[in-house]
């Protein structure tokens, strides 16, 4: 019976779907898929695609989403300006990776933030899912910057962020916004292969 309920609930939610939640989910798709070809192109639909999310996360009682998609306009700014460089270019970006010292003070930054935030949305009541809710933010605001500034692992870090996004739109009710993020996750895997490929070749050792 609570399945069937459950399923009725979803069926609900997309036939009363908002055009514009549909638009930003194919904008944010786009992102994606231009972001894997590294084209400047990923950055106009990341910044109107967050645009609308912003102000529906903020009617839907997801305040920390609403301000993340207002970060996501600002680095969607800062990414074209980044990427618009030509290739050749000596200032332009190019896939690198960080040692692996760089990657465990991430993490520690990353996950004592979401447990500060975390406690202090749970103590006011701001937020549906106050942990879920501040992970999220949190982690997905730091790659976001990995993501424009072309480290590798930023795809491996969206692996874990999607599927706690899932998780949490799945307790608000954003079913259509599922979706998305379900194909993100499989296009993770798919930009991080074809990013690993873009690394510069290590130069052979030699020997007098």
């Amino acid at each position: 019976m609570e399945t069937t309920n459950l399923f009725s609930d979803i069926l609900a939610s997309i036939l009363a779907l908002s055009g514009w939640e549909a638009l930003a989910t194919l904008l944010g798709m786009g992102y994606i898929l231009f972001a894997i070809k590294q084209s400047v192109w990923a950055w106009p639909c990341a910044f109107f695609s967050t645009f609308i999310y912003t102000l529906l996360f903020w009617n839907g009682q997801l305040p920390l989403q609403s301000i993340l998609n207002a970060y996501y306009l600002v680095m969607a700014i800062y990414g074209f300006w980044l990427w618009r460089k030509p290739s050749q270019s000596s200032e332009a970006i190019h896939v690198h990776n960080k040692p692996i010292a760089f990657h465990l003070g991430f993490l520690a930054i990353g996950a004592t933030l979401t447990i500060a935030i975390g406690f202090y949305l749970q103590q006011g009541d701001y937020s549906r899912a106050p942990f879920l809710d501040a992970g999220v933010m949190i982690f997905s605001v730091m790659n976001t910057y990995l993501m424009a500034r072309k480290v590798l692992e930023n795809w491996l870090y969206w692996l874990v962020i999607n599927s706690a996004a899932i998780i949490l739109y799945w307790q608000s009710g954003f079913y259509f916004t599922i979706l998305m993020f379900i194909l993100y996750f499989g296009l993770a895997i798919v930009g991080y292969r074809a990013w690993r490929q873009e690394l510069p070749t290590p130069m052979p050792h030699t020997t007098k």
